[in-house]
Parts: C-alpha cells; structure tokens; sequence
C-alpha cells in the first residue's frame, strides 16, 4: 500500500461477470488500485469455444482494449483465456499480464489424502495445460475433474442476486464425487473463476471437511507483487473512475448494474473495436 506504484490503473478480463470475484479480492488488498474491467460476453461462455477461434480474438481485443484503457497491468481472471493466450498475449503486449490458472499446484501442496477434485469448465478439463499442470506439480496426487457446463452460468445468476436451486449445484458436485475414487477427494479447487460466487453453496452442500480453493486471492497478491516492481506513475493517471465494459449488452441491465455498484462501478458501456472479428 505505501509504494507509489500501487496507484496503478488495472484491467481485469474475463469472459463474463465471473471475474468479479478477482476484482474483490483486488479491492481487499489494493484499495488504491483503480479497477476497468472488460467482459467478452458476446462470446460467454469461453468454455465452449474452440481454441483457435478463442486466441485470435483475444489477443485482438485485449490489444484494442488496452490502446483505449492504458493499464499499468492487465489480469485475465479467465482461466480458459489464461490457458490458451497468456504466451501469445505476453508477447505482444508491453505491460504485465498476470494469468488465472487452475489451483492445482495448490492443492497439491494440502491434500493429505492424494486425491484432488477439479471444477471446471468442459474445455478446461479436458486442455493439456490441466495435465502439465497436474504432472509438474501434483504428480502424486490422483486429480479427478468434472467439466461443469452448467455451472458458470449458476454463478452469473448467482452474482446477479438470483436464489440458486440447491438441486441443480448438487447436480454438478455429484458429477465429481462419484467419481472412482471420488469419495477420498479432499481438496477441491476451482478452475472457472465464475464459481466464487457459488463457493457458499458448494461448502454447505458438500462434506464440511473439504478444502476448497478460490484462486483469486492468489491473483489479487501476485497483481500486488508485480506492481511493487514497477516504477512509480503520476496520479493522473488514475484520476479517471473505474469503468466497464461489455462486448454486448447485457440481458437485464439494471440487473447487473446494482450487482457491479458493490464493487464501484456506476455503469457499463459496449466496447466494440471495429477490427475484431467474431
């Protein structure tokens, strides 16, 4: 908090609201961060795309984004985005992109069973960054994953206030638990940065003993660490308020916009540079 450098602008992307759980966990330790944040939810859910579509497209619009906002560092709180774009968007951008990957390694270091679960997206589950990650890090650990289409959008609805059917959450935790194996999971981390917000359902409707991890806290200290290295920035830079922006409208406006006033955004307005393509 006392360097210079963390009165920085920020800008967090995901594919839809879930990285609203990065930006909290930015809130709650860099209060004087200034926060953009940019959804893709023209394209929501990333998970469903397939990989080369998904690349081309956000490498293109992270570039236009960021010749428009002017960050200090860009966050990708997506962890699909993370899985296939970091390499090339570290190579094209000029400032410090930090990545969401799935907390494997994490979980690796906690588990005294030897038996991980995973929740994630489909396509995340089954990329080959999960089985490096895996294999680097948690090679001693059985990781069960369960590719969850239907929880990301749970966890939209969720965020936007609406009341979740306990049903439909133990739909997918079941996926997972029964499992081979399954009952001996003992750590379960998240690989969808939209399942903060079910994080209350998931820790009342399964084991208590469970570890759950939620890597935007994680997120929120190496955004932290990186900016304690940067050189100190003028404070105009940050005078602007933070802004949001979305690829396309959102179904129920006022929705969404009493949601994001929790965490300081007044409006939303589309980000659409002519040059990206669908």
């Amino acid at each position: 908090m006392g360097s210079p450098a963390l009165l920085s602008r920020c800008l967090v992307f995901d594919s839809g609201i879930g990285g609203m759980g990065v930006v909290q966990a930015l809130r709650d330790i860099l209060p004087a961060l200034t926060i953009d944040y940019l959804a893709d939810t023209a394209l929501f859910p990333y998970g469903e795309q397939p990989d080369d579509r998904l690349t081309g497209r956000i490498v293109s619009l992270l570039e236009a984004a960021c010749r428009d906002v002017q960050p200090d560092i860009l966050v990708i709180a997506c962890n699909t985005a993370s899985t296939i774009a970091l390499p090339a968007l570290r190579e094209r951008l000029s400032i410090p992109v930090v990545g969401c990957v799935p907390p494997i390694r994490w979980a690796g270091r906690i588990s005294t069973t030897r038996t991980v679960g995973l929740l994630s997206t489909s396509a995340t589950a089954r990329r080959p960054y999960v089985l490096e990650l895996h294999r680097e890090f948690a090679s001693d650990c059985r990781l069960i994953t369960h590719g969850a289409r239907g929880l990301a959008d749970l966890a939209e609805r969720a965020f936007l206030g609406d009341v979740i059917p306990d049903a439909d959450v133990e739909r997918e935790l079941t996926c997972l638990f029964e499992q081979p194996h399954g009952e001996d999971i003992d750590t379960v981390g998240l690989g969808c940065t939209h399942y903060t917000f079910l994080m209350p359902a998931f820790q009342r409707l399964a084991h208590p003993n469970l570890n759950w991890l939620d890597p935007a806290p994680a997120v929120a200290r190496q955004v932290r660490t990186v900016l304690e290295t940067l050189a100190p920035i003028t404070t105009d830079k940050v005078s602007a308020p933070p802004r949001l922006f979305m690829t396309s409208a959102p179904f129920n406006a006022p929705r969404l916009e009493a949601a994001v006033s929790r965490l300081g955004f007044s409006e939303w307005s589309l980000f659409s540079p002519l040059a990206l393509t669908a």
